[in-house]
């Protein structure tokens, strides 16, 4: 559990490294919010895990009441996912978050039906407001532009915007580009 901690850590400082935040991971632990939604969350399923009774439900309503976050059981979320602002983000259903995602708050990721779920690609950045819904792919490296609703795929370094969400701009090539810095 605590290499998993670490993980999270490292990833989360990576992610604040994109928006020109240069914290150590010790630092990006110690003063994120994200950090600690993350680990609750990973407490969360290591109770279902090891089938200890209640713990989850009070985990969940513990991130509930301090984050404003909902996050569902079924869900899996990536290394380093970064909650800019928490509060009103929902993400349900089987809904399937890549490393260092970022919501920029206010946002819904999940289904209605159980008729597939949401796929959210790596270094992701959803908008403030912006809902995925519906059993949809966000590519690698996309942005989904405030309040935008997302109902169909997202290519890898697209920009998408409105409501239906539409393709504004594709970053091609970009996504080599940060790829290599690493």
């Amino acid at each position: 559990m605590t290499k998993t901690f670490r993980k999270d850590a490292r990833n989360l400082a990576h992610a604040l490294e994109s928006f020109g935040d240069s914290r150590g991971p010790l630092r990006a632990a110690l003063t994120q919010d994200s950090f600690a939604i993350l680990a609750l969350w990973r407490l969360r399923c290591a109770a279902r895990r090891w089938r200890l009774p209640g713990v989850n439900h009070l985990l969940r309503r513990v991130q509930t009441v301090f984050f404003g976050i909902e996050l569902g059981n079924d869900i899996a979320l990536g290394r380093g996912v970064f909650f800019a602002h928490p509060v009103g983000t929902v993400v349900g259903g089987r809904a399937r978050i890549g490393n260092r995602v970022c919501f920029m708050g206010s946002n819904t990721v999940g289904t209605a039906r159980d008729e597939g779920w949401p796929v959210i690609g790596d270094d992701v950045v959803l908008g403030a407001g912006a809902r995925v819904l519906g059993p949809v792919s966000v590519g690698e490296r996309a942005v989904v532009g405030a309040n935008a609703v997302v109902l169909s795929d997202v290519p890898a370094d697209a920009v998408v915007v409105g409501i239906p969400a539409r393709v504004v701009r594709e970053r091609a090539g970009e996504g080599a580009r940060i790829a290599a810095a690493r």
